[in-house]
């Protein structure tokens, strides 16, 4: 919620000055966005975040709300009257800009800030916001995640601004410093490097900075009574994983894995794209596991309940570890290009699965084709993806994205040869780095790597209602195709798995 007394005197001086031309014309406060055509009111126009320094007060207790200063750092891209943050689920207690105060409202979820003065384009702006951070809420609705001694993130796809204010768009990516204050017997971990820590007799401030900038959605503070492993990776890479302390000993036979990880990816597509990595592992149950920058977040039972055999596991461990390529390296321009991310991290996945564990890609390639029209039937085709359901941001996360465009990336190997498009994935992570880019960026890579255009095949494979078929099997067969010539002849087949 937002505090209102600034708010409601400055609506009764407007009522009072209201003959005059200024307040006579200016609009109500409401949401903007970029117009993303997933998600329309997310983000920002007019300005460019440089750099967010975040700190928060943590008293122990994850059912309490955060006390919170985010100060923004922003480069402006035209001339602002007013200045749209998104930002929701706290209180907002005073705004600053350029060191002045500062009125603001609220508008859906963007917190609308009137500076003092109009900002004019190609200038510094700097936006300081006091305000609170709430753990409390729906679960599984995004922002923070109550774990079982404390707290984490899980701001993928839209609830970043359900921690901080800020321009909540991966398109927008910025350099994070998160100074954190909590009890003694906390550790708090944060994305990037620890550069500083203190501590009282009751409480330890701790700071972390990011070496690269970072898409909202990655942001990670871990708060809790953790272990924190410390181990080098290929080339003194540092690493460090936080587990729950209690689990130290049972997790450490799936935390050494990480520099072999680290190494095999290297061997794909070249050199990690960060100054740390690690496993956060969380006692809590999100139901899913996240790319957060340097420090990938996972459900403790994904290691510890038994349910899933050790190639699997170790397959999704370096599914998160290939986004620190495919998704926060490189991010998606807008959320249509998730395909970029997903397709990726689940390629590398299986490919993984098929080198270390027998597990054969062609195998499961196949297995995705059959299911591939019925997962574009679902959830609309690799590149341009269906919007998520009303009030289910997860929703957007959808076998599509994950496997069925993976298959996309199968199909372009057998396009244009192994080779090639080994040296397209290295060209690709390599250029973009630190950077967003777009489905375009991708298929003009693509053809260049190749030598000849390839427009036709990626129109077919990522924007068909109907999967293409697959160059060098073309017995291939989608299950839904089979279905309709069985049940043409009178056949009848049972229902299709999710995927």
């Amino acid at each position: 919620m937002l505090h209102t007394s600034r708010r409601r005197l400055r609506a009764a001086l407007l009522a009072a000055a209201s003959v005059t031309l200024v307040a006579a014309t200016l609009p109500s406060p409401e949401p903007l966005g970029i117009g993303d055509r997933l998600f329309p009111e997310l983000g920002n126009p007019g300005y460019d975040v440089l750099e967010y320094d975040i700190s928060l007060t943590y008293e122990g207790r994850n059912d309490k709300p955060l006390d919170a200063v985010t100060k923004i750092d922003a480069w402006t891209t035209r001339r602002l009257d007013r200045v749209n943050l998104d930002f929701t689920h706290g209180e907002v207690r005073s705004v600053m800009v350029n060191d002045t105060p500062a009125d603001f409202a609220g508008a859906g979820e963007d917190l609308v800030i009137d500076p003092p003065a109009t900002v004019p384009e190609g200038s510094r702006m700097q936006i300081t916001v006091t305000h609170t951070s709430d753990p409390r809420g729906p679960k599984n609705a995004g922002g923070w995640v109550r774990t079982g001694d404390g707290l984490a993130m899980a701001n993928q796809a839209d609830a970043a601004h359900r921690v901080f204010p800020s321009n909540d768009h991966p398109s927008d990516k910025a350099y994070f410093t998160f100074r954190v204050t909590a009890p003694r017997d906390i550790t708090v971990v944060a994305n990037g490097r620890r550069v500083a820590r203190a501590s009282t007799d009751k409480q330890t401030s701790w700071v972390y900075r990011t070496g690269h900038p970072m898409a909202t959605e990655l942001a990670q503070v871990s708060l809790g009574r953790s272990a924190v492993v410390e181990r080098q990776g290929p080339h003194g890479l540092p690493l460090r994983d936080v587990v729950p302390a209690a689990d130290r000993e049972e997790l450490e036979r799936w935390l050494k894995k990480t520099p072999d990880h680290v190494k095999w990816m290297e061997e794909k597509v070249g050199r990690y794209p960060f100054e740390t990595y690690g496993v956060l592992v969380a006692d809590a149950d999100t139901g899913f596991e996240l790319e957060t920058q340097t420090l990938s977040l996972f459900e403790r039972s994904v290691f510890t309940s038994g349910a899933f055999p050790e190639w699997y596991v170790d397959s999704v461990m370096v599914h998160e570890l290939a986004h620190q390529w495919f998704g926060n390296s490189v991010s998606p321009r807008t959320w249509s290009d998730l395909w970029l991310n997903e397709g990726h991290a689940s390629w590398y996945e299986a490919l993984y699965a098929q080198e270390k564990a027998e597990m054969p890609l062609k195998t499961r390639m196949r297995e995705a084709y059959a299911r591939s029209d019925t997962w574009r039937a679902a959830g609309g085709p690799p590149a341009a993806p269906a919007a998520p359901a009303p009030g289910q941001k997860l929703s957007l996360f959808r076998p599509v994205v994950y496997d069925g465009s993976a298959l996309v990336l199968y199909a372009l190997r057998q396009e244009i040869g192994t080779a090639a498009f080994e040296h397209l994935e290295r060209r690709w992570v390599t250029e973009h780095r630190d950077a967003t880019a777009t489905t375009e960026d991708f298929t003009r890579l693509a053809s260049a790597v190749a030598g000849r255009d390839l427009s036709a095949f990626f129109q077919a494979w990522l924007y068909g209602k109907k999967t293409p078929p697959m160059p060098g099997h073309p017995e291939w067969r989608s299950q839904a195709a089979e279905d309709t010539r069985a049940n043409t002849a009178g056949g009848v087949r049972g229902p299709l798995k999710s995927g």
